[in-house]
C-alpha cells in the first residue's frame, strides 16, 4: 500500500471502481448477445443461453473472490488479481472471429458458451468478481458496512441496460460497442489494480457487529433461503424474457426490459430496505401471480404489447421484490458477505440453468413461465408455514392455481397435437383439426402458424395460410413464366410454397432447423407430391448463400422466421446485396413481412430503394374457410416489366418510409424503432 494515501480516498476508489465494473458487466450483455445473433439464425434461445454463461461466470467470480479472501493474505490477493487484470487485458478486444460461424456439427448451446468463454470469459469474470471482492477490501480497509456498495453496483448496471436501447444501440455500430467496450475495460483494470495494491495492508478497527457471532455458524437453512430465493428470480426472469421473445422477436429492448426490472428489485431492496414491507408484497405476491397466470392461460391469446409487456414486467417486479426483499431481511453480518453473495450468485446460475438448459430437455413446450409461477408460489408457502393457518391456506390455494396454469399450458399445447418438440430454435407442433369433413395439419412454431394443409385429395396441393393465390407470394409465383423456374426459398415451414411447383421448376430450401425439416417431410406432403424438384440446404441461409456460387433464382422468397419476425440479420443491406447476387436478371424478390408487433415493410423498401430496386407492399385478407391468413408481402425487383404484371399492379402499393429511418446493417439494427404497441390482425 501507498500509506501516504488518505483514507476518505479509499472509499472513492473502490466505488467507483464498483460502479465501472457494474456498468460494464451488464452492458457487454446485450453487445455480446446482438454480435453473435445472426450466427445463430436470430433465435430467441440465443439470450436464453447467454443468461446462463452471464449467470454462470457469476457464480465462478464469487466463488472465486469467496476463497481468495478466505484463504490468501491480503498481499497475496493483490498479486493473484492483478496478475489476472493483466491476462485479460490481452484478450482485448472482446469480439468474435469468424471461426465461431462455422461449426453446424456441434449444438448451438454448446457453440455459444464456448464462443463466450473463449472470447469473453477472462474479462467478464473479472468484473463480476469486483463486486464482492472490492466489498471485502472496503470493509477491511475502512471498517465501513460494504451494503450500499452493492445498491451503487446495480444501479450502475440498471444504467447500463437503460442506456443501451435508447442512447447505444440506435447510436453505434455493434462493433464499435464492442470495441468501446474493451477500453473501458483497460480503464476499469487499472483502478482494480490499484485498490488491489493501494489497500493491501491497512488496517482498519473491526467494526462491532450484533450478527457476528450467529454469522460465525451460518445456520443451513439460511443458506437454503438465500439461494432458493435467489434461483427464484433468475427464473422468473429467464422466463418472462422467453415469454416475451420466443413470439415477438429478439429484440434487445425485450432482452434488457425483463433484466432491467430484475435489477431494479435488488437496489430497492438493498439500498432502501423500509421500501420492502412484508405484509404489502405478501398480498401483491398474490395479485402478481394471479394476473401473470391469468395471462398465459390460454397459449392462443395474443396480447397487444401495451398490455402484455406492462402484465409480464409488473408480474416480474413484484415477484422479484419479494424474492429479493426476502433475502435482504434475512442477509447477515460482514463476517459471512462472501458466503451471503455467493448463495445469491449459486441461486442465480441454477434458476438460469434450470430454464436455459433443463427445461428444454425436459419440456415439449413452453411452459418455463407457469412453471416458475409454481416454485415461486411453493417458496411462498414453505416461508409463510409458520405465519398461521390463514397463511398456509392462501399460500397452499395460490400454489394449487399456479399448477393449473401449468396444466392449461400443457394440456394447450397437446391438445390435438400430432408431433410436439422443443429445441434450440423453439417449440414446434403439428396440430390436427377438420374442414369439410377432411383432415387439416397445421404447423405452429411456438403460437404462430406457420403453414397448413387440407387432406381431401381435390386441396391437398392448394397452397393455405399465407401463401394462398392472391398473396404476394402467391402472385408472384404464378406469374406467366415460360420456361422451367428456378425458386429459393428461406424457410422451410411446412413447404407450402412447393405447391406452386411445375414440371422442370426446381425449388431450392434453406432451413436452419433440422426439426422442421423431419416435420415438413413427414407430416405434410407438399413436398413429396410437388412435380418441382426439391433441394433442401441445412443451415442458416446468409452462410449457405455466401457460400454457394450465384443460383440465378427467377424468384427469391425470404420467409424464415424467430418467433414471429423474421431474424434481424436477414433484413440488412448486406443481406439483401446477396440476395441480389443469387437472382437472375429481371428476378423477383419477396419478403414475408406478416406480422403482429413490427412494422417491418419499411425497413425492407429503404434497403430496396438503397440498392437501386423498387419495391412495393401488397397485403392479403384471410379466409378461414379456405385455410388463409391475412399476409404481408414486399415485392423487390429491378425488372419494370414485373410491375406491368396485371394482377401485381393491381394489387401493389407504394411503401411509406419514415424519414428518420436507418438503413439497417450487419452492424446498425434498432428493432425497437419499428415496434407496435397494438399488434397487426392475424388469424391463429
Amino acid at each position: 500500500m501507498n500509506p501516504a494515501m488518505p483514507r476518505p480516498r479509499l472509499p472513492i476508489l473502490y466505488a467507483s471502481t464498483i460502479v465501472l465494473s457494474s456498468f460494464l458487466l451488464f452492458l457487454i450483455q446485450p453487445v455480446f448477445a446482438k454480435l453473435i445473433l445472426p450466427w445463430f439464425g436470430g433465435s430467441a434461445a440465443v439470450w436464453t443461453t447467454c443468461l446462463v454463461f452471464f449467470q454462470s461466470f457469476l457464480l465462478l467470480a464469487y466463488i472465486y473472490a469467496h476463497l481468495l479472501t478466505r484463504r490468501l493474505s491480503r498481499a497475496h490477493q493483490a498479486y493473484l488479481h492483478s496478475a489476472l487484470l493483466g491476462a485479460g487485458l490481452l484478450l482485448l478486444p472482446v469480439i468474435p472471429g469468424e471461426f465461431w460461424k462455422s461449426g453446424a456439427n456441434v449444438s448451438p448451446e454448446l457453440r455459444i458458451l464456448l464462443l463466450l468463454t473463449c472470447v469473453l470469459g477472462l474479462p467478464y469474470f473479472l468484473v463480476a468478481s469486483t463486486t464482492p471482492l472490492l466489498q471485502r477490501w472496503f470493509l477491511e480497509a475502512t471498517g465501513l458496512r460494504p451494503y450500499r456498495l452493492f445498491a451503487w453496483s446495480n444501479a450502475a448496471s440498471l444504467l447500463a441496460l437503460v442506456a443501451y436501447p435508447f442512447f447505444i444501440e440506435p447510436h453505434l455500430p455493434t462493433r464499435t460497442q464492442a470495441t468501446a467496450w474493451s477500453f473501458a475495460f483497460a480503464a476499469f483494470a487499472v483502478l482494480c489494480a490499484a485498490g488491489a495494491w493501494v489497500g493491501r495492508s491497512t488496517a482498519a478497527p473491526a467494526l462491532p457487529d450484533r450478527r457476528d457471532a450467529r454469522d460465525a455458524a451460518v445456520h443451513r437453512r439460511s443458506l437454503v433461503e438465500w439461494t432458493a430465493l435467489a434461483a427464484a428470480g433468475s427464473m422468473l426472469l429467464v422466463a418472462t424474457t422467453s415469454q416475451l421473445t420466443q413470439n415477438v422477436a429478439a429484440v434487445p429492448f425485450l432482452w434488457i426490459l425483463p433484466l432491467a426490472v430484475y435489477l431494479l428489485s435488488f437496489i430497492l431492496c438493498f439500498e432502501y430496505p423500509n421500501i420492502y414491507r412484508r405484509g404489502l408484497f405478501l398480498r401483491l405476491l398474490a395479485v402478481a401471480l394471479g394476473a401473470t397466470g391469468y395471462a398465459i392461460y390460454d397459449i392462443h391469446t395474443s396480447d397487444a404489447l401495451a398490455v402484455a409487456v406492462p402484465i409480464f414486467t409488473l408480474g416480474l417486479f413484484v415477484c422479484c421484490m419479494y424474492c429479493h426483499g426476502e433475502i435482504n431481511l434475512r442477509k447477515p453480518g460482514p463476517s459471512s458477505l462472501t458466503s451471503f453473495y455467493l448463495c445469491i450468485a449459486l441461486g442465480g446460475a441454477l434458476g438460469a440453468v434450470v430454464l436455459g438448459i433443463v427445461a428444454p430437455l425436459v419440456f415439449s413446450g413452453l411452459y418455463d413461465l407457469a412453471f416458475s409461477l409454481c416454485f415461486v408460489a411453493l417458496l411462498a408457502w414453505w416461508l409463510n408455514w409458520g405465519e398461521g393457518w390463514a397463511q398456509r391456506l392462501l399460500w397452499s390455494v395460490a400454489f394449487l392455481a399456479m399448477v393449473i396454469v401449468f396444466y392449461s399450458q400443457v394440456d394447450g399445447y397437446e391438445r390435438n397435437s400430432l408431433v410436439l418438440t422443443r429445441g434450440f430454435y423453439g417449440t414446434l407442433r403439428v396440430v390436427r383439426s377438420s374442414l369439410l369433413g377432411g383432415e387439416v395439419r397445421a404447423l405452429y412454431h411456438g403460437t404462430i402458424e406457420h403453414g397448413s394443409q387440407c387432406f381431401l385429395p381435390e386441396r391437398r396441393m392448394i397452397p393455405t395460410t399465407y401463401y394462398g393465390l392472391s398473396s404476394g407470394a402467391g402472385l408472384a409465383l404464378s406469374m406467366g413464366f415460360h420456361r422451367s423456374r428456378s425458386v429459393g426459398v428461406i424457410g422451410l415451414g411446412a413447404g407450402t410454397l412447393a405447391a406452386y411447383g411445375r414440371p422442370g421448376d426446381t425449388f431450392r430450401f434453406y432451413e436452419i432447423n433440422p426439426q422442421v425439416v423431419s416435420i415438413a417431410k413427414t407430416w405434410f406432403s407438399y413436398l413429396r407430391e410437388t412435380p418441382a424438384h426439391v433441394e433442401i440446404a441445412l443451415g442458416d441461409a446468409r452462410l449457405s448463400l455466401s457460400a454457394e456460387p450465384a443460383h440465378q433464382f427467377d424468384v427469391l422468397v425470404v420467409d424464415a422466421f424467430s418467433g414471429d419476425a423474421i431474424p434481424v440479420h436477414l433484413l440488412t443491406r448486406e443481406a439483401m446485396a446477396l440476395y441480389l447476387r443469387h437472382l437472375a436478371p429481371g428476378g423477383l424478390l419477396l419478403f414475408h413481412v406478416s406480422n403482429q408487433y413490427l412494422d417491418l415493410a419499411p425497413i425492407v423498401g429503404q434497403l430496396a430503394s438503397s440498392l437501386g430496386c423498387r419495391s412495393a407492399f401488397i397485403h392479403s385478407e384471410g379466409d378461414g374457410s379456405r385455410l388463409l391468413n391475412s399476409a404481408d408481402w414486399v415485392l423487390v425487383s429491378r425488372n419494370e416489366e414485373v410491375w406491368k404484371d396485371a394482377s401485381i399492379a393491381r394489387r401493389a402499393h407504394p411503401i411509406a418510409v419514415p424519414p428518420a429511418l436507418i438503413a439497417w446493417t450487419d452492424d446498425y439494427n434498432d428493432l425497437f424503432e419499428i415496434l407496435r404497441l397494438v399488434p397487426a390482425s392475424r388469424p391463429r
